[in-house]
């Protein structure tokens, strides 16, 4: 006989079937047995589209009357672009839900349990609670916070180099890092670059399903491309605008002064452009732009960029987490450094990060540290 825990954990492998396609919506996996056997499962595939116990009580149908859901997040109790999941449980006439955590959403944070337990179902919560938080790292931030995760990616050689003397840089890294990038891409909900990454590398910093080994529903979503672009200098004929997703320009001075931008016909999505001001430097307000994204319904950003932004970030105290790919590869004298960071004369006035995570992808290291709340870049 299954106890709880096998069945939780079958709702967690598949929530993780979503990672990719759900946000700004979280991953979240539902399993509702009776007597023991599985009678109905699902996952949420594409935010829009029907939530997890949905699809898991269309399976079940009349079994699931006087069955055991097990979920991975509270079920929803607001309406929103789908009915609030907790009424369909109640109406289907289960007896009993156990939820792996409460829901951090204010629309929900406990509505959800007590909607559940006023109508007479037995609920628990906290089953392998940590399992399922892992599921959804960036929504729990974006809730808790009320601002995204910003995730900063870097490769650097042995002698934390990004480039060599000349600016060559391609392929630092390997196939299989290249490969993990897209699942950092398909997870996030923005990604953040210049106008000259997009020039010199002709990049789209779109997500490509061939190298989506896990990615198994829902249409391909393309994050939000938010491209820095203080001069103008894009025109609408880079490969940016011929590839799907969303794209926002952000610009300075006023919009009169703006060239227009000769997009194709056949541009999938749209294109949006901003205002942000300068900063007491000169330089675009990294803070301005960020209070306005905060704004927006991202739960995280993937920032790819060349060092100068990623320098700039740092000094502006708006890295949460560094994810550095190090090949094994010296790039010896003159080479670009990883950042450009001021010079400090003692070692306490260091930032302080915790390694999150380390391990090898192919042939390169990935190394993830996260800012200690009490240090003071």
């Amino acid at each position: 006989m299954h106890d709880d825990a096998y069945f939780m954990q079958r709702a967690i492998e598949l929530a993780a079937k979503g990672i990719g396609s759900t946000a700004p919506n979280p991953a979240v996996g539902c399993v509702i047995v009776k007597d023991g056997v599985i009678v109905g499962e699902g996952f949420h595939q594409q935010a829009g589209r029907p939530h997890a116990e949905v699809f898991a009580l269309r399976q079940a149908k009349e079994h699931a009357k006087g069955a055991t859901a097990y979920v991975t997040l509270e079920p929803c109790s607001h309406y929103g672009r789908t009915p609030p999941c907790a009424l369909g449980l109640i109406e289907a006439g289960v007896t009993r839900v156990a939820a792996a955590m409460t829901d951090p959403n204010p629309l929900v944070a406990g509505r959800g349990l007590a909607l559940l337990q006023d109508a007479g179902i037995s609920v628990t919560s906290g089953l392998l609670a940590e399992q399922a938080q892992q599921l959804n790292p960036e929504f729990l931030f974006k809730m808790q916070q009320q601002r995204p995760l910003v995730r900063l990616k870097l490769a650097a050689s042995l002698d934390g180099a990004v480039a060599l003397a000349n600016g060559q840089s391609q392929w630092l890294t390997g196939e299989a890092a290249r490969a993990d990038v897209q699942a950092y891409r398909a997870r996030s909900c923005a990604i953040l670059s210049t106008a000259e990454t997009v020039k010199t590398d002709k990049a789209t910093l779109t997500v490509r399903r061939d190298d989506l080994n896990r990615l198994e529903s829902g249409e391909l979503r393309q994050p939000l491309r938010i491209i820095l672009d203080r001069r103008c200098r894009l025109t609408g004929h880079e490969p940016l605008f011929y590839s799907g997703g969303d794209i926002v320009l952000v610009h300075c001075g006023e919009p009169s002064s703006w060239p227009d931008l000769e997009l194709p016909s056949e541009l999938p999505r749209q294109v949006q452009r901003w205002r942000i001001g300068l900063d007491e430097v000169g330089q675009l307000d990294l803070h301005e732009l960020f209070k306005r994204l905060s704004q927006e319904k991202l739960n995280s950003i993937f920032v790819e960029a060349g060092s100068k932004l990623a320098s700039s970030m740092w000094h502006a105290k708006l890295i949460d987490e560094l994810i550095v790919y190090q090949a094994p590869v010296l790039l010896g004298a003159g080479a670009k450094p990883l950042l450009a960071l001021p010079t400090l004369t003692e070692l306490a006035s260091a930032p302080r990060w915790q390694w999150h995570d380390v391990c090898l992808i192919g042939g390169d290291v990935r190394m993830v540290a996260r800012l200690v709340a009490t240090s003071n870049p």
